[in-house]
């Protein structure tokens, strides 16, 4: 993706979320300079991965497939395996009309996802074989607000502003905003994007950045090149 383009994104993003009566954290406005700035105090914001991510899976076209993402919280993996701490995380992120985040399933995060406002939020569902592979014969049953629901394999539950849907580990899951864009809010496990994502195409997370202006805000995925570690 080109870095104008990320930036854009970044400031669609942040009106849709004021509209919607939520504001981010104060790190959110932050200069990639005055982050540089602040990197000591900020050591427990980079190593936790708070903060911006804009992907199109590295497919090319943020408007078919992609997804932004905003992380407010998140814990420690050594807190969750502990059983004790903070095991927690949260996220917003935007789905816009028609914009697919592929399938895929986690191996550790259990997470609800909210629709938080907008249009309705269509979530595409198959339950997994055994190993925990996709399975397109598998369906299964999660929880829409603390109600069952079973499934068929590939059905579409759709949520509507203020419904939510659990998803435990070994759900398979694809989404996307039916109607319009959607705001989501993401309550889970201890977040992990770097190893805990199972897609069912053989697709990148993270995007590959093109330099071709400065970026407004830094990434999640810059972190590592300007901070190291």
């Amino acid at each position: 993706m080109k870095r104008a383009r990320i930036n854009e994104i970044m400031a669609e993003a942040d009106a849709m979320i004021r509209r919607f009566g939520f504001t981010l954290p104060p790190f959110a406005c932050w200069t990639p300079e005055e982050f540089r700035d602040r990197a000591r105090e900020a050591r427990a914001v980079i190593d936790a991965r708070l903060g911006w991510d804009i992907t199109d899976y590295g497919a090319g076209n943020f408007d078919k497939m992609g997804l932004f993402l905003f992380t407010m919280r998140n814990g420690r993996l050594a807190d969750l395996r502990a059983g004790r701490g903070m095991c927690y995380a949260e996220k917003l992120l935007i789905s816009r009309r028609d914009q697919i985040s592929p399938m895929h399933r986690h191996i550790v995060k259990a997470e609800d996802i909210i629709n938080r406002g907008g249009a309705t939020l269509a979530v595409e569902l198959f339950g997994s074989d055994p190993d925990g592979n996709f399975d397109e014969s598998a369906g299964g049953a999660v929880r829409c607000d603390g109600i069952e629901r079973r499934f068929a394999p590939g059905e579409v539950i759709r949520l509507a502003p203020g419904e939510s849907v659990t998803l435990m580990p070994g759900d398979w899951h694809a989404f996307w905003g039916e109607g319009g864009d959607v705001l989501i809010g993401e309550v889970s496990t201890v977040n992990d994007d770097e190893t805990d994502n199972v897609f069912r195409d053989p697709i990148g997370r993270f995007s590959q950045v093109e330099e071709d202006e400065p970026p407004r805000h830094l990434l999640v995925s810059d972190y590592g090149r300007v901070f190291g570690g």
